[in-house]
């Protein structure tokens, strides 16, 4: 299965032009199997949909990404959202203590906004590094996966998509069964995965010695 596993809708998101229909569409427009919708600071749309929900073909999983102290990270699996932003160490030892799974965002993107090297000082409670990011540059998304390799956490590829035209440019591949939010996450843990990139309109493996850029200048903005 092949998952883009950090899209933002514009209902919960404040800096998304990407509304949860279109992103659906999208999905299955461009070959995907699964996104999950990562808002920021925000789980709202399981109010909706639940945890997890196939809709039109596509597995959609609800997360969020949290901004701490050190960076963002996404969580799965945390349903009560800390109302004031906390430090890393703390918001990873909650998700663990819930049985969910926490990746670090966009590590190293130059908006302040990464856990950078930090992660080394939490690298035994990170589930994944989200090594490929469709918003950030493609040098700083090696640096990211260099210390994933490093610190023998698995990577991930996601879109980060704020933009239709974003969506899927990363994702992740699963070789495990998914059929719900229960089994992504266990999926995250058992890291039989790996991160894939659209090209010519389909996706391939990563070759991690060259990426050529993908991204406009103009899309490095996003949270």
């Amino acid at each position: 299965m092949i998952i883009d596993t950090h899209v933002h809708e514009s209902k919960y998101s404040f800096d998304s032009f990407l509304d949860f229909e279109t992103s659906i569409k999208l999905a299955r427009l461009i070959g995907l199997d699964g996104i999950c919708i990562t808002n920021h600071e925000n789980n709202h749309l399981r109010d909706e949909i639940g945890d997890s929900a196939k809709i039109n073909g596509i597995l959609v999983i609800v997360g969020a990404e949290i901004l701490t102290h050190e960076g963002d990270i996404l969580t799965f699996g945390l349903k009560d959202i800390p109302k004031k932003m906390i430090g890393a160490k703390e918001l990873l030892t909650l998700v663990k203590k819930h049985g969910g799974a926490a990746i670090a965002a966009h590590p190293f993107r130059n908006n302040n906004r990464g856990m950078g090297e930090n992660m080394r000082k939490v690298s035994h409670l990170l589930t994944g590094i989200e090594s490929f990011n469709g918003s950030t540059l493609p040098h700083h998304n090696l640096q990211s996966y260099t210390l994933a390799t490093e610190l023998n956490i698995p990577s991930l590829g996601a879109s980060d998509a704020h933009r239709p035209e974003k969506l899927g440019t990363y994702a992740t591949k699963f070789y495990n069964t998914i059929r719900d939010h229960r089994d992504f996450i266990e999926a995250l843990k058992v890291g039989n995965y790996h991160p894939v990139m659209r090209k010519n309109g389909i996706y391939e493996n990563i070759d991690y010695f060259y990426e050529e850029s993908i991204i406009p200048d103009n899309e490095m903005t996003s949270l």
